[in-house]
Protein backbone atom coordinates (compact mmCIF):
# COMPACT_ATOMS: atom_id res chain seq x y z
CA UNK A 1 0.00 0.00 0.00
CA UNK A 2 1.51 3.29 -1.11
CA UNK A 3 2.00 5.90 1.56
CA UNK A 4 0.06 9.12 1.08
CA UNK A 5 2.45 12.05 0.57
CA UNK A 6 2.15 14.48 3.45
CA UNK A 7 1.53 18.12 2.66
CA UNK A 8 4.53 20.33 3.17
CA UNK A 9 4.56 22.71 6.11
CA UNK A 10 3.61 26.23 5.03
CA UNK A 11 6.52 28.46 6.07
CA UNK A 12 5.91 31.86 7.61
CA UNK A 13 8.11 34.47 5.99
CA UNK A 14 8.13 38.24 5.56
CA UNK A 15 7.98 39.62 2.01
CA UNK A 16 11.55 40.97 2.01
CA UNK A 17 13.05 37.52 2.53
CA UNK A 18 10.49 35.79 0.30
CA UNK A 19 11.22 38.12 -2.62
CA UNK A 20 14.96 37.39 -2.28
CA UNK A 21 14.35 33.62 -2.40
CA UNK A 22 15.28 33.23 -6.06
CA UNK A 23 16.97 29.81 -5.92
CA UNK A 24 14.76 26.75 -6.57
CA UNK A 25 15.57 23.05 -6.45
CA UNK A 26 14.10 19.52 -6.29
CA UNK A 27 15.14 16.74 -3.94
CA UNK A 28 14.75 14.02 -6.60
CA UNK A 29 14.56 13.55 -10.38
CA UNK A 30 10.92 12.47 -10.23
CA UNK A 31 8.78 14.73 -12.46
CA UNK A 32 6.26 15.07 -9.66
CA UNK A 33 8.82 15.82 -6.96
CA UNK A 34 8.03 19.07 -5.14
CA UNK A 35 9.88 22.22 -6.14
CA UNK A 36 11.33 24.18 -3.23
CA UNK A 37 12.54 27.72 -2.97
CA UNK A 38 15.51 28.21 -0.68
CA UNK A 39 14.96 30.96 1.87
CA UNK A 40 18.08 33.10 2.37
CA UNK A 41 18.02 32.23 6.10
CA UNK A 42 18.58 28.57 5.25
CA UNK A 43 15.25 26.75 5.04
CA UNK A 44 13.47 25.13 2.11
CA UNK A 45 9.87 26.13 1.37
CA UNK A 46 7.40 24.33 -0.87
CA UNK A 47 4.45 26.25 0.61
CA UNK A 48 4.18 29.58 2.41
CA UNK A 49 1.64 31.11 4.78
CA UNK A 50 1.28 34.88 4.74
CA UNK A 51 -1.11 37.43 6.18
CA UNK A 52 -1.17 41.07 5.18
CA UNK A 53 -3.14 43.85 3.55
CA UNK A 54 -4.53 43.14 0.10
CA UNK A 55 -3.96 46.54 -1.53
CA UNK A 56 -4.72 45.84 -5.17
CA UNK A 57 -6.31 43.24 -7.44
CA UNK A 58 -6.25 43.22 -11.22
CA UNK A 59 -7.29 40.83 -13.98
CA UNK A 60 -4.11 40.73 -16.07
CA UNK A 61 -5.26 37.83 -18.29
CA UNK A 62 -5.56 38.23 -22.05
CA UNK A 63 -7.69 35.30 -23.20
CA UNK A 64 -9.06 34.23 -19.81
CA UNK A 65 -9.18 35.58 -16.29
CA UNK A 66 -5.78 35.67 -14.58
CA UNK A 67 -5.83 37.64 -11.37
CA UNK A 68 -2.92 39.43 -9.78
CA UNK A 69 -3.10 40.39 -6.11
CA UNK A 70 -0.70 42.51 -4.08
CA UNK A 71 -0.44 41.78 -0.37
CA UNK A 72 1.64 44.17 1.74
CA UNK A 73 3.27 43.18 5.03
CA UNK A 74 3.85 45.62 7.93
CA UNK A 75 7.19 46.72 6.45
CA UNK A 76 5.47 47.90 3.29
CA UNK A 77 7.05 45.07 1.29
CA UNK A 78 4.83 43.33 -1.27
CA UNK A 79 3.94 39.70 -1.95
CA UNK A 80 2.67 39.24 -5.52
CA UNK A 81 0.23 36.42 -6.15
CA UNK A 82 -1.37 35.11 -9.32
CA UNK A 83 -4.44 32.90 -9.70
CA UNK A 84 -6.14 31.69 -12.87
CA UNK A 85 -8.32 28.84 -14.10
CA UNK A 86 -6.31 26.21 -12.20
CA UNK A 87 -6.85 28.06 -8.88
CA UNK A 88 -10.58 28.83 -9.24
CA UNK A 89 -11.29 29.44 -5.54
CA UNK A 90 -8.38 31.83 -5.14
CA UNK A 91 -9.21 33.59 -8.42
CA UNK A 92 -12.82 34.12 -7.36
CA UNK A 93 -11.66 35.56 -4.01
CA UNK A 94 -9.41 38.03 -5.83
CA UNK A 95 -12.33 38.91 -8.11
CA UNK A 96 -14.71 39.53 -5.20
CA UNK A 97 -12.53 41.08 -2.48
CA UNK A 98 -12.54 44.87 -2.16
CA UNK A 99 -9.09 46.23 -1.23
CA UNK A 100 -7.89 47.21 1.25
CA UNK A 101 -8.59 44.05 3.24
CA UNK A 102 -6.62 41.79 5.57
CA UNK A 103 -6.14 38.39 3.96
CA UNK A 104 -4.52 35.09 4.91
CA UNK A 105 -2.95 33.21 2.01
CA UNK A 106 -1.52 29.70 1.75
CA UNK A 107 0.24 29.01 -1.51
CA UNK A 108 3.24 27.75 -3.40
CA UNK A 109 6.25 29.90 -4.27
CA UNK A 110 6.88 30.40 -7.97
CA UNK A 111 9.92 31.94 -9.65
CA UNK A 112 10.06 33.57 -13.05
CA UNK A 113 13.14 34.80 -14.89
CA UNK A 114 12.69 38.08 -16.75
CA UNK A 115 14.26 38.90 -20.11
CA UNK A 116 16.85 40.95 -18.21
CA UNK A 117 17.87 37.90 -16.19
CA UNK A 118 16.27 38.98 -12.91
CA UNK A 119 14.28 36.42 -10.96
CA UNK A 120 10.84 37.46 -9.73
CA UNK A 121 9.25 35.47 -6.91
CA UNK A 122 5.48 35.19 -6.50
CA UNK A 123 2.85 33.05 -4.78
CA UNK A 124 0.39 30.71 -6.50
CA UNK A 125 -2.38 30.73 -3.89
CA UNK A 126 -4.10 27.54 -2.80
CA UNK A 127 -6.45 29.42 -0.49
CA UNK A 128 -7.24 33.06 0.30
CA UNK A 129 -9.46 34.10 3.18
CA UNK A 130 -10.38 37.47 4.61
CA UNK A 131 -9.24 37.86 8.23
CA UNK A 132 -9.26 40.48 10.98
CA UNK A 133 -6.47 42.65 12.35
CA UNK A 134 -5.92 40.37 15.36
CA UNK A 135 -5.16 37.45 13.01
CA UNK A 136 -2.71 39.63 11.08
CA UNK A 137 -1.02 40.66 14.35
CA UNK A 138 -0.66 37.03 15.48
CA UNK A 139 0.92 36.18 12.13
CA UNK A 140 3.41 39.04 12.50
CA UNK A 141 4.50 37.84 15.95
CA UNK A 142 4.77 34.18 14.88
CA UNK A 143 6.59 35.06 11.65
CA UNK A 144 9.01 37.25 13.60
CA UNK A 145 9.74 34.32 15.96
CA UNK A 146 10.24 31.85 13.09
CA UNK A 147 12.48 34.27 11.17
CA UNK A 148 14.66 34.94 14.23
CA UNK A 149 14.97 31.18 14.82
CA UNK A 150 16.19 30.71 11.24
CA UNK A 151 18.62 33.64 11.55
CA UNK A 152 20.00 32.28 14.83
CA UNK A 153 20.56 28.85 13.32
CA UNK A 154 22.14 30.43 10.23
CA UNK A 155 24.48 32.65 12.28
CA UNK A 156 25.52 29.78 14.57
CA UNK A 157 26.33 27.42 11.70
CA UNK A 158 29.87 26.91 10.45
CA UNK A 159 29.64 26.46 6.65
CA UNK A 160 32.91 24.47 6.76
CA UNK A 161 31.50 21.97 9.29
CA UNK A 162 30.62 18.74 7.43
CA UNK A 163 27.64 18.28 9.76
CA UNK A 164 26.13 21.72 9.04
CA UNK A 165 22.45 21.77 8.04
CA UNK A 166 22.34 21.23 4.26
CA UNK A 167 19.90 24.09 3.63
CA UNK A 168 21.96 26.53 5.69
CA UNK A 169 24.99 25.41 3.66
CA UNK A 170 23.06 25.95 0.40
CA UNK A 171 21.93 29.41 1.54
CA UNK A 172 25.53 30.41 2.30
CA UNK A 173 26.52 29.27 -1.19
CA UNK A 174 23.60 30.81 -3.08
CA UNK A 175 23.01 34.07 -1.19
CA UNK A 176 26.10 34.77 0.93
CA UNK A 177 26.13 35.14 4.68
CA UNK A 178 24.52 38.54 5.31
CA UNK A 179 21.08 38.04 6.86
CA UNK A 180 20.95 41.40 8.67
CA UNK A 181 18.25 42.77 6.36
CA UNK A 182 15.91 39.98 7.50
CA UNK A 183 16.59 40.81 11.15
CA UNK A 184 15.69 44.41 10.26
CA UNK A 185 12.42 43.25 8.67
CA UNK A 186 11.51 41.50 11.95
CA UNK A 187 12.21 44.66 13.96
CA UNK A 188 10.36 46.84 11.45
CA UNK A 189 7.29 44.60 11.37
CA UNK A 190 6.97 44.46 15.16
CA UNK A 191 7.51 48.22 15.54
CA UNK A 192 4.95 48.97 12.81
CA UNK A 193 2.38 46.74 14.50
CA UNK A 194 3.02 48.39 17.89
CA UNK A 195 2.68 51.85 16.33
CA UNK A 196 -0.68 50.85 14.80
CA UNK A 197 -1.89 49.56 18.15
CA UNK A 198 -0.76 52.75 19.94
CA UNK A 199 -2.59 54.91 17.37
CA UNK A 200 -5.74 52.80 17.71
CA UNK A 201 -5.75 53.05 21.50
CA UNK A 202 -5.18 56.83 21.29
CA UNK A 203 -8.25 57.34 19.08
Amino acid sequence: MASTPTREVARRVFAREFNDASYTFKESDDDRAPVYVLLPTGQRANRVFLVGTLTETEDVGEDSEYWQGRVVDPNGDTFFMYAGQYQPDAASMLRELEPPAYVAVVGKPRTYETDEGDVNVSVRPESISQVDEATRDRWVVETAERTLERIRRFDDADPDDPDVDEYVQMAHEEYGDDVERYRQSVVGALESMQDEQAEASAD
